[in-house]
């Protein structure tokens, strides 16, 4: 009878104890600014629907780069002109490298190579194992723009009014592009054509092969959000508070919808709804087709923020130094974390963790809560396991004391 109540008392126990005590680290990647060369910033995993801080890293410099997360390490670059490698599950620094510049940019990985721009003029290639630099390449000005990696070439612009082509292996240059102003918006590459804003108020789509221009959609003002591709459509932000969607084949006008101040956040799309920030405090959800608004979400600053999307969750950052996390559908608040700065960053997000960088000098990287095992729970399994132990004793003695009275008569 020990053994029995001893083996229903361990199982109750462990069913309580065993519930899940860590964010389960799905499978996955955010190799790029947007989560991939089309900038859909889309993620996959499980969704971050409680939130903890798992851990934070201080570079000593703001941060305005966003992270990128490949083969469990984290990328990403800050105002002290260094760029970083942590380990994606603790935190702890694996390597830096000290540029001449601020890196603002978002970095890239491909082939086991780190591509990011500096403010000293540079885009750099580095080992993304040991942080040793293989080549740069000198732009006329600083590059803020974030690499796209496609089929062996880097995609990048830069404030010297240039969109360029390099080759991933060595640097070299295979094409330049010209506008007629500097360029903050990152490069979108799908289907052999490049997309990229300038604030000389064009969205530029360019041959990826020959960065022969195919055509330019102009309104007159910057363009500092990065174009996302999907389904045939072009979709950006602009400095006059619209955004756009635009034909991928020939940049034709498809339809605009006015935010109440300008839009620097570059939109994710999934489902059939594009999400973006804008400088009116709001994050807003449109439908793609149409870009009839679904809802809104007031913060308490400005967005420059970029969204990300995994599983029905939208993950931003705001200036008033929040990380929020609303439902895709209903625009309601799930959480928010706070940081000690503002937050112009872009989310990444993998295997149940946002990654996110601060203006406190921090990279960020917040979980799913953990619910401590409920000890009442405990006590009144246990409670039921004495009560059945006890019940099933009961029938075994008086089983065994009629099987005495039978014998004995």
């Amino acid at each position: 009878m020990a053994v029995t109540f001893s083996a229903i008392l361990f199982v109750s126990t462990f069913l309580v104890f065993s519930s899940p005590a860590t964010a389960q680290q799905a499978s996955g990647s955010w190799p790029m600014f947007r989560a991939d060369p089309a900038h859909t910033g889309v993620g996959t995993g499980n969704p971050v629907l409680t939130v903890k801080l798992l851990w934070k890293y201080n570079t000593g410099g703001q941060i305005y780069s966003s992270p990128t997360v490949v083969d469990g390490v984290v990328y990403i670059g800050s105002l002290n002109g260094d760029i970083y490698a942590l380990k994606a599950d603790s935190g702890s620094r694996i390597w830096n490298y000290t540029t001449r510049g601020e890196i603002y940019s978002c970095p890239a990985v491909a082939g086991g190579v780190v591509y990011v721009g500096s403010a000293d003029g540079k885009v750099y290639a580095l080992n993304a194992a040991s942080g040793e630099k293989l080549w740069s390449f000198t732009t006329g000005n600083q590059v803020d723009s974030s690499p796209a990696v496609v089929n062996g070439v880097v995609y990048v612009g830069s404030y010297d009014d240039n969109v360029y082509a390099l080759n991933a292996s060595n640097g070299a240059k295979l094409w330049a592009f010209s506008t007629l102003a500097p360029i903050w918006s990152s490069p979108a590459v799908t289907g052999g054509v490049v997309y990229i804003g300038s604030t000389d108020g064009n969205i530029y789509a360019l041959n990826a092969s020959s960065g022969g221009k195919l055509w330019n959609y102009t309104n007159g003002n910057a363009v500092d959000s990065s174009p996302t591709v999907i389904g045939g459509f072009v979709y950006s932000g602009c400095e006059n508070g619209s955004v756009y969607a635009l034909d991928a084949a020939d940049g034709a006008l498809v339809w605009s919808e006015a935010a109440g101040n300008e839009v620097k956040s570059s939109p994710a799309v999934a489902e059939s709804v594009v999400y973006i920030g804008s400088l009116d405090r709001n994050i807003y959800a449109l439908n793609a087709a149409n870009g009839a608004k679904l809802w809104n979400y007031t913060t308490g600053d400005t967005v420059y923020s970029s969204p990300a999307v995994v599983d029905g969750a939208v993950y931003v950052g705001s200036r008033d130094g929040n990380v929020y996390s609303l439902n895709a559908t209903s625009g309601a608040k799930i959480w928010s974390f706070v940081t000690g700065g503002y937050v112009e960053s872009s989310p990444a997000v993998v295997g149940g963790v946002v990654y996110i960088g601060s203006l406190d000098g921090n990279v960020y990287a917040l979980t799913s809560q953990i619910k401590a095992p409920n000890l009442s729970n405990v006590v009144a399994l246990a409670a039921v396991a004495i009560l059945i132990v006890a019940a099933v004793a009961a029938l075994l003695i008086a089983k065994n004391r009629r099987k005495k009275l039978k014998s004995v008569s």
